[in-house]
């Protein structure tokens, strides 16, 4: 649908005239139905004027008198009868009754003191429903009036209507049919709506009826031959966005998602905003929801540093934080650009936030303590790392220096100037690892765990799972070789992995904040793990294609370090929920090296030896710090 403040209006007299009509003017309009009435009345039930002349200007001024004082006590002449709802309509209708009653009351009385003859009942009876008709006639007239010029001004090839199904009789699903009723340049027709909870009960809503449940959207798409169908259901899971997908691109209709009501009431965006189906509406769970009342309380009025802040989960986090109402935001990251780039968001989204922008690399021990020294986070989130399997293993003194030494820097540097707070963003991969990114998020865990022990303070780390569209990532890389039309690559059929959204992640690590006592690994419950063929499958869909016929699918081998599935814990962790039930946490790691002093010595001998520039001594330290970590080809699992 379009935007809402798209409107084409005629260019006629009439239409500017009906569209400048003011109170004063229904008041006007409303005299003389009221005189009409009164006259019209009279006729129907005496059939002469003549004999009752002073009886009927008598009628005539006693009723123009209280019905003018019921409508505007009933506040009539103080609404905008253009855009008029229901409760308008109830109101004004309230109104004329009062009105009414009013007027038969006074006539009685007025009989009863013999100022005047004794009106019928039934005439009575007569003014009122013509008064009733004609009050709100005009008012609503001028509605369908309108609403006529708008598709007269139309041009022929936009008078063709395409219909809609909407799924869900929500608040929104309402109020998007009332959109469409009222504004025909919109070109969309509702036919009806589809609900398990109301099928079968013959109810209508806007005057649009509910067809029955969702087990019969294709009979309903096939039999009104619908065009496009309009998910309407507030968070509505994957399960049924899927379904709808699929039934939707078997007859050849178009598929939107409608936005939260309240979005629409907060005035975010306007209630016909439909949007395309995206990947996140398909993930095979409902989302996770996060309470940021207790990640508020800790970040109010603080200073808060967030390390790789122009990445994706990096300048969501920013994002985040900044509802947050920090004291001062401090964004570190080594990419200058992206650095701008999110900046430049925050300082039009947040006008009052105070920000500093910080460009330096975590290895840079001078810098940080620069850094550190100059703006005294309280609390740091680390988002920076090298992230990408395949580089890493080429790579594996770079994931060293910047996974590890980074981390280290940090830690060290938050304990010196007395960082309140610290989260670490981990990884799936951390667990049993098989890659070197994997092995070296591990010794930062460690690292992490032991300086929580040294210090006493909520250190803590999150463990992610693939999110889902961020940089790097495999769906940004499946929409570019959708886009050159395919092929779709994938290193094997059976790889599975977990995913969560961006939004998702940051929150995560926001509640992992709240949560954490020191020392921790919080997980997000991400339900099942995902075949990867199914998300590519998922995203040719979505591009309107067909798998095979439009975009092929090729499979490559498992790449060195890859796994065909992730794990999300380490066998010798205990773990449990968290006060959050789809959060987990685990405390007590019985595999990891108990002698921190040991652990130092052998991260530091690490850093050295990849400063050296010596990938299979990089490799094998790893295994002396990580014994589980093993590159074994892991594709017969």
């Amino acid at each position: 649908m379009r935007d809402a403040s798209y409107r084409p209006e005629p260019d006629s007299r009439l239409f500017v005239w009906l569209t400048h009509l003011h109170n004063r003017h229904f008041m006007l309009a409303d005299i003389l139905v009221f005189i009409l009435s009164a006259l019209l009345s009279v006729l129907f039930t005496h059939g002469t004027l003549r004999p009752l002349r002073e009886w009927v200007i008598s009628y005539i001024s006693l009723s123009i008198i209280i019905k003018l004082v019921s409508l505007y006590a009933a506040g009539v002449y103080h609404r905008f009868w253009r855009y008029a709802s229901g409760y308008e309509f109830v109101r004004l209708l309230v109104a004329v009754v009062a009105g009414s009653l009013l007027l038969t009351l006074a006539a009685y009385l007025l009989a009863l003191a013999g100022y005047l003859p004794a009106p019928p009942f039934s005439l009575l009876v007569m003014d009122f429903l013509m008064t009733a008709g004609g009050v709100t006639g005009t008012r609503y007239g001028l509605r369908l009036v309108e609403s006529w010029l708008r598709f007269r001004n139309l041009s022929p090839s936009k008078r063709s209507f395409q219909r809609v199904l909407l799924v869900g009789a929500s608040p929104m699903g309402a109020m998007m049919v009332t959109e469409m009723q009222e504004n025909p340049q919109l070109g969309l027709i509702p036919v009806g709506f589809v609900d398990d909870e109301l099928a079968g009960r013959g109810v209508r809503i806007r005057d649009v009826p509910v067809l029955g449940g969702v087990d019969q959207l294709e009979d309903f798409v096939r039999g009104y031959k619908i065009h496009q169908v309009f998910i309407t259901w507030p968070n509505a899971p994957g399960k049924l966005v899927r379904q709808v997908m699929e039934v939707a691109q078997r007859n050849g209709a178009r598929v939107g998602i409608a936005p939260d009501v309240t979005q629409v009431l907060e005035g975010q965006i306007t209630c016909n905003r439909i949007r395309e189906v995206q990947l996140e509406d398909l993930l095979r769970r409902d989302p996770v929801p996060i309470d940021m009342s207790r990640v508020e309380a800790i970040l109010r009025g603080r200073r808060v540093m967030v390390t790789g802040a122009g990445g994706s989960i990096g300048s969501e986090l920013c994002r985040q934080v900044a509802r947050c109402g920090p004291a001062e935001l401090i964004l570190l990251g080594h990419g200058e650009n992206s650095l701008f780039s999110v900046s430049n968001e925050l300082r039009q989204l947040f006008p009052n936030l105070t920000m500093h922008v910080v460009v330096a690399d975590i290895r840079d021990t001078e810098r940080m303590e620069q850094v550190f020294e100059r703006y005294r986070p309280e609390c740091v989130f680390h988002a920076a790392a090298h992230k990408h399997v395949p580089l890493m293993e080429e790579n594996p003194e770079e994931a060293v220096t910047n996974n590890v030494w980074g981390t280290w820097n940090l830690l060290n540097l938050s304990g010196r100037y007395g960082v309140e707070r610290f989260v670490l963003i981990s990884t799936d991969k951390a667990v049993m690892p098989s890659s070197v990114m994997g092995a070296t998020k591990r010794v930062a865990e460690l690292l992490l765990r032991e300086k929580a022990r040294e210090l006493g303070r909520p250190y803590v780390a999150v463990r992610f799972g693939n999110v889902l569209g961020s940089r790097g990532s495999v769906v940004p890389l499946f929409r570019e070789q959708i886009a050159r039309g395919g092929p779709i690559t994938i290193t094997h059929p059976e790889v599975e992995r977990y995913f969560m959204t961006i939004p998702e992640a940051a929150q995560l690590v926001l509640q992992a904040a709240a949560l954490g006592q020191g020392g921790e690994i919080f997980v997000l419950d991400m339900g099942t793990r995902v075949k990867i063929i199914d998300l590519a499958l998922d995203l040719i869909r979505l591009s309107g294609l067909m798998p095979g016929r439009d975009i092929d699918i090729v499979y490559t081998g498992l790449r060195p370090g890859e796994k065909l599935r992730e794990e999300i814990f380490i066998d010798s962790e205990r773990h449990s929920r968290t006060a959050h039930e789809r959060i987990f946490v685990s405390k007590e790691d019985l595999g990891a090296p108990a002698d921190p002093v040991g652990l130092y010595q052998q991260v530091s001998e690490l850093i050295k030896i990849a400063r050296r520039g010596d990938p299979d001594a990089v490799r094998r330290k790893l295994r002396e710090i990580v014994p589980e970590f093993s590159q074994e080809d892991t594709a017969q699992e």
